[in-house]
């Protein structure tokens, strides 16, 4: 039997030169079973501004032709639910939402809250400190007495 090659790419994967053993993922022995080497991990795609108002400009002039919208769906790879949520969007005057934001719960915390807990800890540090020397300094002036050579204060200006 001849070792014949049945091709499972996509046209537009062969089109773009992709063989077997690639991020297509099919090999022609297996016959549809996929290559181990290759791992299949999803991305999120993530939509700049530009490109929203783009698609929906060429959405508008394909509203016209026979099937014009579902050619540039399936052109970019889009879904039929971006176009509606980009045209609410886009009818709300809602310019920054057309822009791409960041995912997962907004944050709660106050910066100048950061700022202020960070700034009573560096003070509460400082007061532990002078604390410290205020008790260096006491037990040098005992120290000074009993030996009986007092101290210069800082009251006095040196003597020269």
């Amino acid at each position: 039997m001849k070792n014949t090659k049945i091709s499972s790419l996509s046209p537009d994967a062969e089109r773009s030169g992709q063989a077997e053993g690639s991020e297509a993922g099919l090999t022609a022995v297996g016959l549809g079973h996929p290559n181990p080497e290759v791992v299949a991990k999803a991305k999120r795609r993530i939509f700049t501004g530009e490109y929203k108002q783009r698609v929906l400009a060429e959405a508008d002039k394909a509203k016209d032709e026979s099937g014009g919208i579902g050619a540039l769906l399936r052109r970019e790879g889009l879904y039929s639910s971006h176009l509606t949520t980009w045209r609410h969007e886009r009818a709300a005057g809602i310019l920054q939402s057309l822009t791409p934001q960041k995912r997962g719960p907004k944050s709660k915390r106050n910066p100048l809250d950061d700022e202020n807990q960070k700034l009573q800890r560096e003070n509460q540090h400082l007061r532990e400190e002078l604390r410290k020397a205020e008790i260096v300094i006491d037990v040098q002036k005992k120290v000074a007495a009993l030996l009986g050579r007092p101290l210069c204060t800082t009251d006095r200006e040196p003597q020269f």
